[in-house]
């Protein structure tokens, strides 16, 4: 039985004496689940030709110092992609809640950045996660006739967002506490004032109990937040200013720069599933005890070097010697391979050879309930597509997301949603969990952090601006 414990009466009367939104700002997205923006989940799509407007934009963006970039680059990834072939699942970090607690050391520091993705163990203990899946198992069968989610025949990625599990989980002092350090990875010089790296915020996503055997959730090989908008939202475009500029300087391109991403627009097309917030670091925390070939997570473990020649992949193809080493300039066609309108950037052995993704996708080393696992946005990521296990692979989604206006913004609107019961704003919509019995409320949070953190407590101001403005922005 989850126990969550239950808070006085008085405990929202500053905020709710306040005008809070009760009409969320942003138009709903269309029905779905998480099929709708990938390709390698959808048989019926495919890489449809882009418009002439994309072959002008490769033009504009083109120099020919990039010839340089690209010679430099795919010299790198092969002699990385050797050692990332020899170390395996080794390859990605782990370190223990009490490392976290104390402070990372500049080499756990420097890892973490390089490889861009990291494990967290300790922080939550087995027997509570295990809770948070039994509590989800019971909520599931008493809503039966009412979930949805992937595949349409066996759900096992679920439309899920408000739970009471979901609740506890992203309201946990010790998740709350390792996003704040994963946060603090991040800088911002250019706009320091504009986002607390040191204040989480809650981003709703769902979760996944995947079944031994399953080999319908083949998640292919992807980047989050955008494709096309990449190279066609100039503020994010900017983002990767050096490795734009040709020559040497992609390798000065800093991932962990606030500043230049805070503003890129991740979605002009409105598409469901697509995340329209600033989000540093994706992430799961584990429910049960999973690990490689039991249809786990996948990461591309070089976060600079992958950013560089997937920036750069539309401006070259193949020559007529079939060499990896000896492509050719592409300016005459809208080709950006793996990425289409209204999806997300896919990449796979043929369109992003280079990388030698069938050997360089490591998956995440075993971790046990209550395990956090967090990697870059720009990260390559996928599923393992088959579950060969013996039981379930189970995981809900947990991403590390800082305040700022914007997030603050959003964080209104999904405040709005799951007082509702409905999906959040940047998911498939319709009425999701509102006829559901037995969902999370904001009685169930039990601290005033957690309360902060989905936006029904004002933040401290501290006579900070953004404070001010992001607690203006929520009604509080």
């Amino acid at each position: 039985m989850l126990y969550i414990p239950r808070l006085s009466p008085h405990v929202f009367t500053r905020s709710l004496s306040r005008s809070v939104a009760t009409v969320a700002s942003r138009k709903p997205k269309a029905e779905g689940s998480i099929a709708a923006i990938f390709t390698s989940l959808d048989a019926n799509k495919s890489a449809d030709s882009l418009p002439e407007r994309f072959g002008q934009l490769k033009r504009d963006i083109f120099r020919e110092s990039l010839v340089q970039s690209w010679r430099e680059v795919v010299a790198e990834i092969e002699a990385v992609t050797d050692k990332v072939v020899a170390k395996g699942s080794e390859i990605i970090p782990t370190v223990s809640y009490a490392d976290i607690r104390k402070g990372l050391s500049p080499e756990q520091a420097q890892i973490i950045k390089d490889v861009g993705s990291v494990i967290v163990s300790g922080a939550v203990p087995p027997e509570e996660a295990l809770e948070w899946k039994a509590s989800i198992r019971a909520y599931v069968e008493e809503n039966k006739p009412r979930i949805k989610g992937f595949p349409e025949n066996d759900v096992q990625v679920f439309e899920l967002y408000n739970t009471k599990a979901q609740m506890a989980a992203r309201t946990h002092p010790a998740i709350l506490e390792t996003q704040r350090a994963l946060l603090s990875l991040w800088h911002s010089e250019v706009s320091p004032a504009n986002v607390s790296l040191t204040t989480p915020i809650s981003y709703f996503d769902r979760l996944r109990i995947r079944n031994p055997g399953d080999m319908q959730f083949t998640l292919g090989p992807h980047v989050n937040g955008g494709s096309l908008e990449r190279w066609e939202d100039p503020t994010f475009r900017s983002f990767y200013g050096r490795i734009l500029e040709g020559g040497s300087n992609w390798r000065l391109h800093d991932p962990f720069d606030a500043g230049k991403r805070m503003g890129s627009v991740q979605d002009l097309y409105h598409t469901p599933n697509q995340c329209t917030i600033f989000r540093p670091f994706q992430g799961w925390t584990s429910i049960s005890e999973t690990g490689p070939g039991e249809g786990t997570l996948r990461l591309l473990p070089f976060l600079k070097l992958s950013s560089a020649y997937i920036l750069l992949r539309p401006f070259f193809r193949p020559s007529a010697s079939g060499h990896l080493s000896d492509w050719e300039l592409d300016l005459d066609t809208t080709s950006f391979p793996g990425a289409r309108i209204g999806t997300t950037q896919e990449l796979n052995p043929k369109t992003h050879p280079h990388l030698r993704l069938d050997e360089t996708m490591v998956a995440v080393p075993k971790v046990q309930p209550g395990d956090q696992v967090y990697w870059h946005c720009d990260i390559v990521h996928a599923v393992e597509a088959a579950h060969q296990g013996k039981t379930d692979s189970s995981v809900m989604y947990i991403p590390a997301v800082p305040l700022t206006v914007a997030n603050a913004d959003y964080l209104r609107d999904q405040r709005v949603c799951f007082e509702k019961g409905l999906p959040p704003p940047d998911f498939p919509g319709g009425d999701g969990e509102s006829h559901n019995t037995g969902r999370g409320t904001v009685d169930d949070i039990a601290t005033a952090e957690g309360r902060r953190a989905i936006g029904f407590e004002p933040f401290p101001t501290n006579e900070e601006p953004l404070f001010d403005e992001a607690n203006r922005v929520l009604g509080l």
